[in-house]
C-alpha cells in the first residue's frame, strides 16, 4: 500500500511539532516502515512561522519525496507566495498519481483543500481513498467535499509521534494489514526502536539520568550553610520533596518513550508518589510509563480523536499509577528506602573505619564488574535523599576519582614511555575539573598489576579515612568543589589528597620498576 503525505506546518500544528518538519515527517516515515506502507509522494509546506500569522513574504520551503533514495527532500527556501505556487504544481502531480492508482491513501496535516491541496483532495474523493489527518477546520472542509475521511482530529494536545501512530493505525485497520506501532526513539538510520515496554525498564538508566537533580540538591545544601544564604535551606527542602517527581518523570519517559505524553503522566504519578521517597517515585513513574503505552495503543485502536488519546494516555495513566502509589505502594517503598539507610548507618556505627576500608576496597571491583551503577549509585542517591550527601558518595570521590587522578598524574610526570603522558593528561584534567572519568586509569591498571593493586590499596586507605573522619559527601562534581559539598570540608580534602598521593606514589614506583627491567 502507498500513501501521499500532504499539508503544511500549520497554525496550531506549528507549535506542536510543525516547527521541525523533518522530525514531523520522520515520525510518519518510521510508522510507515513498521506497517510496510510505502510513501508515494510528499507535498508539505514548512513555513518559518505559524500560518496563523504568516504572510506572503514569510520564508518557507516545500518538502517532497525522493522515491529512489526513499528520503524527504527539502526544496529551496523562498517566500510563501512562491512556495504556494510550487505546491500547486506538486498538487497536480499527486492528483495524477491518484488517478493512475499509484496512491492508496492520504495523510494530511493542516491542509488547504481549497488551495494548495485542492486537486489531490478532489481526486482522492473521486476514488474514495481513505484519508486521515489533523486540523479541525481543514478536515471539516475535506469531509464536505465527499472525501472518505476515516480518522480526523484537532491538533491540540498531540505530538509528532502520537499523530503518526494514529494515522497508521487507522490506515492499517482500513487496509487490514498488520501494524505494530514503533514508540522508541529513531536511530541513525531513521528506524525506530520496537523494544518491549518491559525491556525498557532500566533502574540503572533511571538513576543515572536523575543524578543531576541530586547534585543540584547537594549544591543548594552547601550554599545554605553560608550564613548570608541560610534562606536556601527552604529551597533545599523543596528540592528534596521534588526528587520523587524528577525520578518518576524520567522513569515514565524511558519506559513509554512517548515524549510529552509520558512526561505529563510522570509528573502526575510523581506528585502522588512523594510519600514513597525516590523508590516510590521510580515505581510510580514505571507504572505510569507502562499505562501510558497501553492506554495510548488502546485509545488509538478505538479511534478516539488524537487530542482525547493524549489526554487519556497522559492524564488517566498518571492518575491511576499515582493513586495506586498514594494509597498502597508508597508506604512500602518508603520503608524499603529506610531499611537500606538503616543498614548503612548500622555498619558505620559498628566500625566506621572498617566500613570505610571495605567500601574503598570493593568500589573498584564493583565498577570493573559493571555493578556500580546498578547497585552502589542507587544507594548513594537514597542516602542523599534526606541529607544531601552520602557516605558512599564520599568513598566514590576518594576511592575512584582521586585514585584515578593520582594514577594519571603519575603517568604525566613519570610515564613508562612518552606516549602514555599524552593518554593520561586528558583523564587527569577531567577527573580534577569535573569529578568523573575514572576510566582514564584503566589502561595503566590493566597493563601493570602493581598499579592495579595500588589503586585498590589507595581506595581502601581513602575509604578508611572517610570512616575515621565521619565524612559524607558526593562525587560527580569538580574535585576542588567536592569538599565544600560535604559535611566535613577539611576532612574530605585530606582524605581526597591522601588517596591521590598514595595512588600517585605507587604508580611512580611501578613505572620506575618497569623501566629498570
Amino acid at each position: 500500500m502507498k500513501v501521499a503525505i500532504l499539508g503544511s506546518s500549520g497554525g496550531n500544528l506549528f507549535n506542536l511539532g510543525g516547527r521541525d518538519p523533518e522530525k514531523l515527517l520522520g515520525e510518519i516515515l518510521v510508522q510507515c516502515q513498521s506497517a510496510g506502507v510505502e510513501i508515494a509522494a510528499v507535498q508539505f509546506i514548512a513555513a518559518q512561522e505559524s500560518m496563523d500569522v504568516a504572510k506572503g513574504k514569510t520564508l518557507a520551503s516545500l518538502y517532497s519525496w525522493n522515491t529512489s533514495e526513499q528520503t524527504f527532500v527539502k526544496g529551496q527556501q523562498n517566500n510563501l507566495s512562491t512556495i504556494n505556487d510550487q505546491a500547486k504544481d506538486a498538487d497536480q502531480a499527486i492528483a495524477k498519481l491518484i488517478r493512475n492508482k499509484a496512491v492508496d491513501g492520504i495523510i494530511i496535516m493542516s491542509g488547504d483543500p481549497e488551495g494548495t491541496n485542492n486537486a489531490a483532495i478532489t481526486a482522492a474523493a473521486e476514488f474514495k481513498l481513505p484519508i486521515v489527518g489533523t486540523g479541525g477546520t481543514s478536515m471539516a472542509l475535506i469531509s464536505s467535499k465527499g472525501a472518505n475521511v476515516i480518522a480526523t482530529s484537532g491538533t491540540t494536545g498531540t505530538t509528532n509521534r502520537t499523530r503518526a501512530v494514529s494515522f497508521l493505525t487507522s490506515l492499517s485497520k482500513q487496509w487490514n494489514i498488520k501494524y505494530m506501532p514503533v514508540l522508541g526513539h529513531q536511530g541513525n538510520n531513521g528506524q525506530g526502536s520496537s523494544i518491549s515496554v518491559w525491556k525498557r525498564i532500566n533502574f540503572k538508566g533511571i538513576m543515572q539520568a536523575s543524578l543531576p537533580g541530586f547534585i543540584a540538591m547537594a549544591i543548594i545544601l552547601a550554599l545554605s550553610k553560608i550564613p548570608a544564604l541560610s534562606v536556601l535551606s527552604d529551597v533545599f527542602n523543596v528540592i528534596i520533596g521534588a526528587l520523587p517527581v524528577l525520578i518518576a518523570v524520567i522513569a515514565a519517559k524511558q519506559v513509554s518513550e512517548l515524549d510529552e505524553v509520558s512526561i505529563v503522566a510522570g509528573v502526575i504519578a510523581g506528585i502522588l508518589s512523594t510519600k514513597g521517597g525516590i523508590i516510590g517515585g521510580m515505581i510510580g513513574g514505571i507504572l505510569a510509563g507502562i499505562l501510558v503505552q497501553w492506554l495510548f495503543t488502546k485509545c488509538v485502536q478505538w479511534r478516539f480523536p488524537m487530542t482525547t488519546v493524549n489526554i487519556v494516555a497522559g492524564g488517566v495513566s498518571g492518575l491511576v499509577a499515582g493513586l495506586l502509589m498514594y494509597f498502597l505502594v508508597s508506604p512500602i517503598a518508603l520503608q524499603l528506602g529506610e531499611w537500606v539507610k538503616i543498614i548503612i548507618n548500622v555498619a558505620i556505627e559498628f566500625n566506621p573505619i572498617l566500613a570505610g576500608i571495605l567500601a574503598g576496597l570493593l568500589i573498584w571491583p564493583a565498577i570493573l564488574a559493571g555493578v556500580y551503577h546498578a547497585a552502589i549509585l542507587p544507594i548513594v542517591l537514597l542516602e542523599m535523599e534526606t541529607t544531601g550527601n552520602s557516605f558512599l558518595g564520599a568513598v566514590d570521590m576518594v576511592g575512584l576519582v582521586m585514585v584515578s587522578a593520582g594514577i594519571t598524574l603519575a603517568n604525566i610526570i613519570s610515564p613508562r614511555d612518552k606516549g602514555e603522558a599524552t593518554v593520561a593528561t586528558p583523564g587527569f584534567l577531567i577527573n580534577m575539573g569535573f569529578g568523573t572519568f575514572v576510566e582514564a586509569a584503566y589502561p595503566f591498571m590493566f597493563s601493570n598489576k602493581v598499579v592495579f593493586a595500588g589503586a585498590i590499596i589507595a581506595s581502601g586507605i581513602g575509604g578508611g579515612l572517610v570512616g575515621l573522619l565521619a565524612i559524607r559527601g558526593t562525587a560527580y562534581v569538580p574535585s576542588f568543589a567536592a569538599p565544600f559539598l560535604s559535611d566535613n570540608p577539611w576532612g574530605f580534602a585530606i582524605a581526597m589528597l591522601v588517596s591521590l598521593l598514595v595512588a600517585f606514589a605507587i604508580t611512580i614506583v611501578a613505572n620506575k620498576t618497569v623501566k629498570v627491567k
